[in-house]
């Protein structure tokens, strides 16, 4: 994984390595908005301003497809949330034995695009061929995978 900050765009690598075809890979097609992507394989990306309870999600699927919400606070007050320009992803296969997907966020939304600095949960949902959902995150809160649980927003970044 690789991230990037400039002002109030955020860049980020993910990266899968190994046997490719043991998983649910989703099949390149064209950018388009779509609820449901966490169901299968994604990356997801939080932020929030530390301190600060309302924050955003980003899922992005190695299809191409993503998808952008706002919380007013953990889990609460979820609704759709506008990003202008979508974000582009660029998805790159090698060999059958690694995938990256490039995901460049041109204008973070407000309130969190002109923070001085950003805490971000990065987080995975790994689907293999038999259905079975594996869940990655840089930082795991105790108990079952929650993505949105504070305890994940475990990288802080500031404006370059």
């Amino acid at each position: 994984m690789r991230v990037r900050r400039a002002e109030a765009s955020l860049a980020l690598r993910f990266r899968l390595d190994g046997r490719l075809d043991r998983l649910a890979i989703p099949t390149i097609g064209p950018a388009a908005r779509l609820d449901g992507l966490w169901r299968h394989t994604c990356f997801e990306v939080f932020l929030r301003v530390p301190g600060e309870p309302a924050y955003a999600e980003f899922n992005l699927s190695p299809s191409g497809e993503w998808a952008a919400y706002r919380f007013d606070a953990y889990r609460s007050g979820m609704r759709e949330l506008a990003v202008a320009p979508a974000p582009a992803l660029e998805i790159t296969a090698h060999d059958g034995r690694a995938l990256a997907v490039d995901v460049s966020i041109a204008r973070v939304p407000e309130p969190w695009g002109r923070a001085v600095s950003w805490q971000l949960g990065v987080s995975a949902v790994i689907e293999d061929v038999a259905g079975a959902l594996a869940y990655w995150a840089l930082a795991h809160p105790p108990g079952s995978p929650d993505f949105h649980h504070p305890a994940g927003f475990a990288l802080e970044i500031g404006a370059n």
